[in-house]
């Protein structure tokens, strides 16, 4: 899934993240996205620091996405997602928690193209 997603996906850009998206199907019902989150070794080479990244930008991402959820159940869509960390220092969860709601409505409305 990863592969095809890298290969076939459409991309876009809101720094800090690039994401990567297409649509899926998940074979679930519960859930109308899959997603994913990385964090380059080359710009972090201390895991303690790329966890604590790809940590924060899930629990932004947890909790901003009942948005997309809800967007996603009306059209009956079900979409891959994959969030690439790009900056090269730390940010903290307020401003990811922005950039995520900015992700997320950018992700709504290219769904609906």
């Amino acid at each position: 899934m990863i592969e095809t997603l890298f290969r076939e996906g459409k991309a876009f850009s809101v720094f800090p993240y690039r994401v990567i998206y297409m649509p899926a199907k998940l074979g679930t019902d519960t859930y109308p996205v899959q997603a994913g989150f990385s964090v380059s070794s080359r710009r972090f080479p201390r895991a303690v620091d790329r966890n604590r990244i790809k940590r924060l930008g899930r629990e932004a991402y947890r909790q901003e996405k009942q948005v997309l959820y809800e967007a996603l159940k009306t059209q009956s869509a079900q979409i891959a997602v994959f969030f690439i960390y790009l900056d090269k220092k730390t940010t903290d969860l307020p401003a990811l928690r922005h950039k995520f709601s900015v992700i997320l409505e950018r992700l709504i409305r290219e769904c609906k193209k």
